[in-house]
Order: C-alpha cells, then structure tokens, then sequence
C-alpha cells in the first residue's frame, strides 16, 4: 500500500472533494466524519508510542480497511458518468461507492477500536525511568 501518512493525506483530500461537491449523499457525511477522526486519533496515537519507543503494527484488518476506501473513493470520485462512459451505466456507481464507504467505515470503527485498545494497554505499563544525562545507568 502507499506509505501510512500519503494514504490518510489521499483520503482526507478525497473526503474532503466529496463533502465539498455534494457528491456524498444526505447520510454519506457520517462515515466520512468516522474515517477522519479514527485517521486523527490513529496517527497520534502512534505519534505518542514511538515517543515512547512502543510500535504500533499495523494489523490484516487495517489493509483490508484502507483497501475498501480506496475502492469506494474511487468509485464515488468515478460516480455514475465514469459508469455510462465505460458502458456500464446500469450499475449505480455512486450507490455502490456509498455502500462501500460505509463498509469502510465500520471497518474503520472496528481498527480504530482494536488501535486504542493496544495503546491503551502500552500507555498504562510503567515506564523505566531513564538514566539522567551524564550519569551511567545501574
């Protein structure tokens, strides 16, 4: 996949489009809200534990995730005129990147539930204390 902080830049940037266009229909606002906000809380949570040199990995499910919203984005920013320009105009494109987008975002509910958790369980653990500059540890 394309490197974790270019994929929630394209993302956000596409949200972004569609929001700003009308192109999401009358509840496509909500999953796009999701999206952004697990996107946020995800990258400072793992902004927080490299500060604390604790990795983050990222999981099958997330993959799968950033899978379903670039394929939905695609199919929304496509929507029905890409369709009847490539013959397929009886398939509801923008319906279909909808669904999709929905599908995304309880994947994103999901992953952003199991990220939280698992930071959660690392920012708990007591830390050792680091040598003081200038001193030898032990």
């Amino acid at each position: 996949m394309l490197d974790p902080i270019a994929d929630k830049l394209l993302v956000g940037a596409a949200l972004m489009m569609l929001v700003g266009t009308a192109r999401l229909g009358p509840f496509g606002l909500y999953p796009a809200i999701v999206i952004m906000l697990r996107e946020i809380l995800v990258s400072g949570l793992r902004e927080y534990l490299a500060g604390v040199r604790v990795g983050l990995p990222v999981t099958r499910l997330a993959k799968w995730k950033t899978g379903v919203q670039m394929v939905a984005l695609g199919t929304l920013l496509a929507g029905d005129p890409a369709a009847r320009l490539l013959g397929i105009g009886w398939l509801p494109a923008s319906a279909i990147g909808a669904a999709l987008l929905w599908i995304a975002a309880a994947l994103t509910l999901l992953t952003g539930w199991d990220y939280l958790t698992a930071g959660l369980r690392h920012a708990a653990r007591p830390q050792a204390k680091a040598p003081r500059p200038g001193t030898s540890p032990g």
